[in-house]
Order: C-alpha cells, then structure tokens, then sequence
C-alpha cells in the first residue's frame, strides 16, 4: 500500500492536467541526463507512447518528420571543437530505431551545434566555421587575441545513408565595422542594417557550456516554405534575423540575387535596435531562443514571429513574445525599413508573462487550438517544466519531463503522428470530405478558379499575417485583384471542423 501511494503521488507531481480543454497530440522532447540518447513521445495525459534509443547522445533537438521518423543532432565523439550544444553530427531514425541516414559535420575548421530546422526532407543545421586571428584583424575586428568562430548555416540533403550539403550560408559575408578604414568591411554601420557589425557583441567565452570562440552564439533556427526565408536568434546579439533561402550558394555569399534581390544580406532584424547604430527599444534584454513563424493556418496571430524571451522582465522571468515583420507587399519579399530608423514594430504585439521561468535554452508555440505551449529548460537553473496556458493565461496542461532544451507538440491529425501511432487519435483522415480542390492559374494576377469547393463551405481567405480579406467565393472564382501582391491562404473548414489550406500566389507583374 505504501509503495502504490508512493508511486501515485510521484505520477501527480510529475505530471498534472489541469482541464480537459488541452491541446489533444503529442509532445516529442529528448531525455536530459543520464537519458541523453533517448526521445520520448507522450500523449496528451502524459503517457509515454513511444520511445527512440538511439547510439549516441542528442545535443539539443528532435523533430517528427511526416513520414514517422525523427531527425536529431547529434553529439559526435571526435568533436575538435567544444561549446555550448555542441553537436557535430545529424541522424535520421525510423520507428524501429535504425539509422535511414547520418551525416557528420565536424573537424579542426567546423562543427554543427544547437538548432536544427526541416526544409522539406533536408535538415539546415547551425554552425561554427574557425577564423584566425589575422583574418579577424583583416576584417576590422577590434582587438583579436584569439580565434573566434562565426556563425554559418548548411542545408543537409540525404545521399543513400549519408548526406551532402546543397545550400549553404555564412556570417562571414555580410559584415560591417567603422573601427580601421585600412581593413575590409568598413563603411558607416547605420547606413546598412542589412550588415551585422564585426564589432558589436563584446561577450567573452562561448557562454554557457565553456568557454569558446563562439561570440555569435545563434542557438535557434526555423525555416518559412511560404516566404523561402530562414529566422534565426543570437543570444549573445540580444537579437533576431531573417535572411533570403530562395539564393544559391553563390547568391546567398553575396548582395544580390534571390526572391529579395539582397542575396544573403540581413532581410530583416529586431530586439536591439543599437547593434546597427539605431535608436530604440531593447526588447531583448538579455538571451533568447527558439525563434519561429506561427503557423499561418487560422490559428491566432498566423505569419507573426515568436521567440522565447529569456529574460524579457528580469533575469528570473521569461516571456514569450510575438511580433509582426513589416512585410513590404510590393515585392512580397523584404521588408519595410524607414531610412535613420529601426526595423518595427518598436515593441512585441502581444507578450505571454512565463508562470514558469528559465534563462536559458527553452521554447514554445502557439498551437493549432490557439492556446501557447511553453516548455522551459531546467539548464542554467531553469523551471524545467513544459505546460500550456490557454486564452486566460491559466494553466490547462503540466508536465514535468526533466526540462530538455528544446520540446514540439504535434497534432493528431499530423502526418507522422498518424503514420508512427497508426491514428490513435481517430481523426479525419479526409478533411476535405474526399473532395480533390484544385486552384487555377496559381500563381494568379487576380482572378483564381477554383474547383471542387462549393459556395456554402465554411472558408475563409487570409493573408500572410494572418488577417482575413473580405473577398467571397462566386461562380467557383475568387478575385484577388485589388489585393497586393504576396501569398494568401484559402482557409477551408469541413463540417466536422477539420481546417485545411490552399496556398494561392498573387503576382499582377508577371502576366
């Protein structure tokens, strides 16, 4: 009897649900130490439904593909180089716990570290590339005593059971300083926020987990397939970004090229407007992860960019906070910058106050029910607690799974849940009643036919933010074209409230 008490008053402190309102899928989070090669899917009532032990250790990420597989990084054995989350290594693993493919990034000159992001089946990963003193000075850094090493970006596509690179991206290329004319890079740094100044992060070390020459310290990494943009986040730059994906590699080294006609300049930046020279708020006080695009898909505040504010009140209290890039929907592709004068919003657009805390690592979403799932680290004394809070900010959900870096929560009706569970949940697997839609001209300069949806659905037209447009379903056409130019969302709802989208591309200057 004392052990069965003991046992059952384990299961309430580990694990609490607190309504019957919560979000119904699965978080998929890796296991903390001693269960560093493990992943764990639990249920929405905190069941363990499937566990992954895999040959080696994940060093910060795990991700459910659609077809029932997890992608991790991995930490590699003969790693050269040592900081903070470091990795060195990317797996692919089936349900069984094989290895499909695995691919090592790691020597004396980089290695992997952190985030990871999906881009269709390959796998962007962060990393660290080693520069020399001499080229430090060469490229205008003020004072190099040691090596330091910049951030750079490789897409991994699989190749049998290993991978190539096919995309890749550098700090390196697009930088700026004003502190010796007789060296490269200089020029005035307020005249070109799309630049990051050389000179403008002074931490020392690697932060947390060793010292290092890791001076950037970009932890986090999300991928926008509408846009063909890539966000990520600097902790030690208090501040996030947004670069070109549509470039080639050539492209993505350079100013020009790709869907923005920048190459692989900055696109955009926000929280410290001072690492450019501009006047304005500190929004990122301190750290910050997990930088993503909330799911355009009806849900609240679809096309905004959310980050996990580390210390956004003070150094014991997070936030998660939410904002929305001025979006130039002339090109559909950059964004609106006033000349002397940051990038806006000048502060978040909304902002959840954590009631569990951590000043480092950490993540969070706002999920398809509309409620922000919040998983806090329990690294660097963290809550190390996962939970959501619904529209009241009440606490609906708690579960304590040992505070990972990093934890996702999937839908039901995702297709890798359904495909790894076989659809445990019962969902729809038709959500458009068998009815094949299809939409023409797509891309369109306005007027788009569409066929097989009938005028009394329930839909809806958004646009990249979020926002519902006024135009109607008439005669099986919609018309768009007193609409900018940019990406629309047809958002379908069936009768048993199943939403599915249709991507639609406005574009009135190529026809």
């Amino acid at each position: 009897m004392k052990k069965t008490l003991l046992f059952s008053l384990i299961v309430f402190i580990q694990f609490s649900i607190l309504s019957q309102s919560s979000f119904n899928g699965y978080a998929l989070y890796n296991g903390k130490n001693p269960n560093q090669n493990t992943a764990y899917l639990i249920d929405k009532d905190g069941t363990i439904a499937k566990t992954w032990n895999c040959s080696v250790a994940c060093n910060y990420t795990v991700l459910l593909k659609e077809n029932g597989n997890i992608v991790r990084g991995g930490k590699y054995a003969q790693n050269a180089l040592n900081g903070a989350a470091i990795g060195g290594m990317v797996q692919e693993i089936d349900p069984s716990g094989n290895v499909v493919w695995e691919y090592i990034y790691s020597n004396a000159n980089h290695c992997s570290h952190h985030d990871i992001t999906l881009v269709g089946d390959n796998v962007m990963l962060i990393a660290w590339e080693v520069k020399s003193t001499n080229e430090l000075t060469q490229a205008g850094y003020d004072g190099a005593s040691s090596d330091k090493w910049p951030t750079h970006f490789v897409e991994i596509a699989q190749n049998g059971t290993g991978g190539q690179i096919v995309w890749e991206w550098h700090i390196w290329d697009h930088l700026i300083q004003d502190y010796d004319p007789s060296k490269n890079n200089y020029g005035v740094i307020a005249n070109h926020p799309e630049l990051i100044d050389i000179n403008m992060i002074t931490a020392s070390g690697g932060g947390p987990g060793g010292s290092s020459g890791d001076w950037f310290h970009v932890n986090g990494i999300d991928y926008n397939e509408d846009l063909d943009q890539i966000a990520f986040s600097s902790r030690h730059a208090s501040e996030v970004y947004i670069i070109d994906h549509s470039t080639t590699t050539a492209e993505a080294a350079s100013n020009s090229g790709g869907n923005s006609g920048m190459g692989g300049d900055i696109l955009y930046r926000w929280g410290n407007p001072s690492n450019y020279g501009m006047n304005g708020s500190q929004v990122i006080p301190g750290a910050v992860h997990d930088i993503r695009w909330i799911e355009n898909d009806g849900r609240p505040y679809g096309g905004y960019l959310q980050i996990f504010n580390n210390r956004g009140i003070s150094n014991n209290q997070s936030t998660v906070d939410a904002f929305l890039p001025p979006l130039d929907l002339t090109n559909g592709y950059t964004y609106q910058i006033n000349p002397g004068q940051a990038y806006g919003p000048s502060s978040y657009d909304t902002r959840y106050t954590c009631q569990y805390s951590s000043p480092g690592q950490s993540a969070s979403n706002r999920m398809s029910n509309g409620n922000i799932f919040v998983n806090t680290s329990s690294g660097q004394g963290g809550a190390g607690i996962m939970y959501e809070v619904d529209a009241n900010d009440s606490i609906i959900w708690q579960y304590d799974g040992g505070g990972p870096p990093k934890a996702f929560r999937y839908e039901c009706e995702y297709p890798g849940i359904i495909s790894l569970l076989n659809n445990p949940c019962s969902v729809d697997l038709n959500p458009i009643e068998n009815i094949e839609i299809s939409i023409f001209p797509n891309p369109s300069n306005g007027i788009f036919a569409v066929d097989g949806l009938t005028e009394n659905k329930d839909i809806k037209i958004l646009n990249i933010f979020g926002q519902i447009i006024p135009v109607e379903l008439k005669d099986s056409k919609i018309d768009l074209s007193n609409q900018p130019n940019g990406i629309y969302i047809l958002n379908i709802k069936n009768s048993n409230g199943t939403i599915s989208n249709k991507k639609m591309i406005l574009n009135k200057n190529e026809f």
